[in-house]
């Protein structure tokens, strides 16, 4: 039985995707995620290999292929590839923060968007002797939206995040209110319909 990987905190996305709309070859994701991470797949991934390799043909002579992961250089962080397309085995479940179905394919899932992912790693046997392992999303949850034109959503902010935005400045306040009767002439005009 496969291990089911899930990053518990968000990963940023990286590169082209096409989650939830698939592009010229099906749909593609691809994350930054930590050495923790990558790691327990290494680990992992020997176990898988050798599974694979009891089943070639010739297991002395097979060529090993290299990981869904790599490195990024000058970073502690690696880029994880996924791909799928409609009928296979298995394809990923999207949703939100509240784990409602993401159904729009318009929704912009663009590189820099925060997800959690849910995926497992499973070993492959070519017929030409090469062996190796892929991942397969199992889920993907969007934290927040990146729609490529610089601009984020990352849901509902808090008032502390508000706060931040906006800074302080002179005018009403919530808790202390201090009503004022507007004396500025209305205009004739103002009365009027149109």
């Amino acid at each position: 039985m496969s291990t089911t990987h899930v990053t518990r905190e968000p990963v940023v996305l990286e590169g082209f995707q096409a989650i939830l709309k698939p592009g010229e070859y099906g749909h593609k994701l691809s994350a930054l995620i930590c050495k923790d991470l990558v790691e327990v797949l290494e680990d992992e991934r020997e176990s898988c290999l050798e599974w694979a390799r009891n089943r070639a043909k010739n297991p002395k002579r097979v060529t090993v292929k290299h990981p869904p992961w790599e490195e990024v250089e000058g970073s502690d962080k690696y880029q994880i590839k996924f791909s799928w397309k409609q009928g296979d085995k298995i394809t990923p479940t999207i949703v939100d923060t509240e784990g409602t179905l993401i159904t729009d394919t318009n929704t912009p899932v663009y590189s820099g968007s925060k997800v959690k992912l849910a995926f497992i790693q499973k070993p492959y046997l070519l017929p030409a002797g090469d062996i190796g392992t892929s991942v397969k999303l199992k889920s993907v949850q969007i934290v927040s939206i990146q729609n490529g034109a610089g601009v984020s959503d990352e849901g509902n902010l808090s008032a502390e995040d508000a706060a931040d935005l906006f800074g302080k400045t002179k005018g009403f306040k919530a808790n202390d209110p201090a009503p004022v009767v507007d004396t500025t002439p209305c205009s004739e005009n103002e009365d009027e319909d149109f």
